[in-house]
């Protein structure tokens, strides 16, 4: 982990606009009619409403997607009671993980006051705006009166994350932990040191999970917390021992099967881990110098399963990968509480995480590529992409189970589809492709075999039920690969083009090819050759039947990839060029964009013919196409040789195809504005609608505008390259493809090839 410097940090809070959040309109607000609709006098309307059923403030308000984040800034980070204002930073930041992570909208509000009657009441006042409180950073033992009060005087979700969070995911941890060395919990000695907020919210949910009381050993500063020691808190008294024979960490740890430091740095040394029972279970989460160094307890003890609460070592303990989706699930059912059957279907879902396959994002954003369930990942990472559909959807169903909900989900997988959807990690689109894909499973061959990430990608593919995967290449190098990517290759088929199985295959492809290429001076020798070159292969697969659909490009360049595809596959006739297109998924809506790949220079016939060929796609994919040509001209403003082109190729597909929405050429501002484009080009054919459809003048310019957009915002989703004008299913992938990015042409390819089949049964009836 970087090391942070104090004034790295401060120009990151001060360096463009100061602070992390902001708020964002969610509804137009361009003209008078708008603005007459979100306030006067059109917002009297839905206030009415909620005068009458209070309940509608969840169906005209952001109140179910809104959160408070509050302190009195007496305990922030470990900085101590700083002040109210002082904690303004962190409770942004707070409020910037709920963003991100879980969709939730927050306002973070620092109260200037310490008396917690005081306190409360001031929260009482304010909590008809949210769906939900998170408390933040009040100091013990004030936060647990705080807490419970408010649980008790308001109707929406209460949750100090500083006990809570922790106790969740540390419970989760733990759970995991002991199933790895095999200990029961109920048998389990536990030490906890520390006695804060969090420390005693741990305790007691390791105690919900079966920890047994009279197994815990608790600390404080002053020792061991026992039942003899006078001026207990009540919160202390709950775990006070009747043990006389302990009363320092090194005695209480002695035979001890869990440490959990909730304390502070460097108290935990060598020899007390070496005093622990057998496989001992270290949580040393004091942050940001835990109780013992991960080095320094695994060199003490190799058996030892450790934990911390820094990201730079395995099985952090991050309360990130618990309150955003905790608060999203209560959210999402209105709930009136979060309630203990709430948090333990959290500490499950995310303990039961940590024994599912590692999605490749996860492996790549932590440089490795085979995490699984054991001692070194026994805890979800923080960016694994699943946490908020399995951890909210198990809240929202304990919600609904225990009684505590206003609204009731029926349909899971909708719910789920709908988080991934409101977190940008897919779309309607996205999900349409693949509920497709799978209800039809292809044979997809996969050119580059032994490229890790086809190979992932292939597999991927294979699991999510999207195809029948085929890899070419070397089956050794590909079966070495994939045991050292922890891949499960049952069920993929490898070809090896140098060891072929099928003994007559490649002959009987040059054969084939040669009868094609004949007059183009191809021999039945250099047919023979070309037949181990994974393109040349892969490609006559389709062509014979030997497979539905293929997926090269990671390896190879364009050009040649172009050619082959050319000479084996065809373009559809009536067509001088094949291309291709990007989808871009965004908030204000989906855009095909074409040729983001093969023609770096399409004269006039080769534009018109993308901008049918890209007609086609869209329809395809269920949408009327409204095309538009862009250019740096707009209708004639400019008369150099770029536009003129550009105007030529229009006119010549609104005459063959007079009822085709496109027009141009126009500036791409003019293409995205319909409003400013109707305005001043009112005899436009696109008038009235959105333009989907872009058909930019060259590669370049096609290219940059996706690519700029991709490294710009995370905002948007971006599918692709998908090809358009071939006879048969072959697809590229681009330079710097991911996982997901393959496997989602993968999707369209196996859908391709369905589409492709139903057309030629079609045809042979006919």
């Amino acid at each position: 982990m970087a090391k942070i410097s104090k004034e790295a940090a401060l120009a990151y809070h001060e360096n463009g606009r100061p602070g992390k959040i902001e708020v964002k309109p969610t509804k137009p607000y361009r003209t008078q009619t708008d603005l007459s609709l979100a306030y006067s006098p059109g917002v009297a309307f839905p206030c009415l409403e909620i005068q009458a059923n209070p309940d509608d403030v969840y169906k005209y308000t952001d109140k179910g997607n809104l959160v408070a984040v509050i302190s009195n800034g007496t305990a922030v980070l470990g900085l101590g009671d700083i002040g109210a204002m002082s904690g303004k930073p962190v409770m942004e930041g707070k409020g910037l993980l709920f963003k991100i992570y879980g969709g939730v909208d927050v306002f973070d509000i620092e109260v200037n006051e310490k008396d917690p009657e005081k306190f409360c009441e001031a929260v009482e006042k304010i909590a008809p705006t949210f769906g939900g409180i998170n408390l933040e950073d009040i100091k013990a033992p004030e936060c647990f009166y705080i807490e419970e009060r408010l649980k008790r005087t308001l109707d929406i979700p209460v949750m100090h994350d500083d006990q809570h969070g922790t106790a969740i995911i540390s419970a989760a941890g733990l759970k995991n932990a002991l199933e790895i060395n095999g200990k029961d919990i109920e048998k389990v000695k536990i030490v906890v040191n520390g006695a804060g907020a969090a420390a005693i919210s741990c305790t007691k949910l390791y105690m919900a999970l079966g920890a047994q009381k009279e197994n815990i050993v608790m600390l404080d500063s002053k020792g061991v917390i026992t039942t003899n020691r006078p001026n207990l808190t009540e919160q202390k008294k709950q775990f006070a021992t009747d043990r006389q024979d302990v009363h320092t960490l090194e005695e209480a740890l002695k035979d001890a099967d869990v440490f959990v430091g909730l304390s502070k740095g460097d108290v935990l040394t060598q020899d007390m881990v070496r005093s622990m029972a057998n496989q001992p279970i270290v949580f040393a989460l004091a942050n940001p110098i835990p109780e013992i160094s991960y080095e320094e307890a695994t060199e003490s003890r190799p058996d030892v399963l450790m934990s911390t609460g820094r990201s730079d070592y395995p099985n952090q303990i991050n309360n990130v990968i618990g309150f955003p989706y905790i608060f999203r699930g209560a959210l999402d059912v209105h709930a009136t509480a979060i309630n203990e059957e709430m948090k333990m279907a959290a500490v499950h879902a995310i303990a039961d995480l940590a024994k599912q396959p590692v999605p490749d994002v996860v492996n790549d954003a932590y440089k490795v590529n085979n995490l699984s369930f054991g001692k070194d990942y026994f805890i979800p990472k923080p960016v694994d992409p699943r946490l908020i559909t399995e951890v909210s959807a198990a809240v929202a169903k304990a919600a609904i189970e225990s009684g505590v909900a206003r609204n009731v989900i029926t349909d899971w997988e909708e719910y789920k589809n709908s988080l991934n959807v409101l977190l940008g990690q897919e779309t309607k689109l996205t999900q349409k492709l693949y509920a497709t894909a799978t209800a039809h499973p292809q044979r997809v061959v996969f050119a580059e075999g032994t490229h890790p990430t086809m190979l992932k990608a292939a597999v991927q593919a294979k699991t999510e039920g999207i195809c029948h995967p085929i890899l070419l290449g070397n089956n050794e190098r590909i079966e070495k690969l994939a045991k050292e990517l922890d891949l499960n290759m049952d069920g993929v088929e490898i070809v090896n083009l140098r060891h072929d199985r099928e003994t007559d295959r490649r002959e009987r492809y040059a054969h084939v090819l040669a009868g094609k290429r004949q007059r183009d001076g191809y021999t039945l020798d250099e047919a023979n050759d070309k037949m181990f070159e994974p393109n040349y292969f892969g490609m006559m697969m389709v062509e014979n039947g030997d497979a539905d659909a293929f997926i090269t490009g990671l390896y190879t360049k364009y050009s040649n990839t172009i050619k082959v595809a050319k000479e084996i596959i065809g373009i559809l006739p009536g067509y001088s060029q094949f291309g291709t297109m990007h989808i871009i998924n965004s908030p204000k809506g989906t855009l095909y964009i074409s040729d983001t790949l093969i023609n770096s220079n399409p004269d006039t016939d080769e534009l018109a013919d993308l901008a049918k060929l890209s007609a086609g796609r869209v329809r395809f994919f269920n949408e009327t196409p409204h095309i538009a040509m862009i250019s740096h001209s707009n209708f004639g403003s400019d008369t150099s040789e770029d536009a003129k082109k550009a105007r030529r190729a229009v006119a010549k597909v609104q005459e063959q195809h007079p009822h085709l929405a496109i027009d141009g050429e126009m500036q791409i501002g003019i293409a995205l504005d319909k409003e400013l484009r109707d305005k001043h080009y009112p005899f436009s054919r696109l008038a009235g609608k959105d333009v989907n459809t872009l058909i930019f003048p060259n590669l370049a310019s096609a290219r940059s505008s996706y690519k700029m957009l991709q490294a710009l915002t995370s905002d948007v989703e971006i599918i692709g390259p998908i090809q358009t004008g071939l006879n048969k299913p072959i697809h590229f992938t681009d330079f710097g493809s991911s996982v997901r990015d393959i496997v989602n042409v993968t999707a369209v390819a196996v859908i391709d090839a369905y589409v492709h089949k139903i057309k030629k049964s079609t045809a042979m009836a006919k």
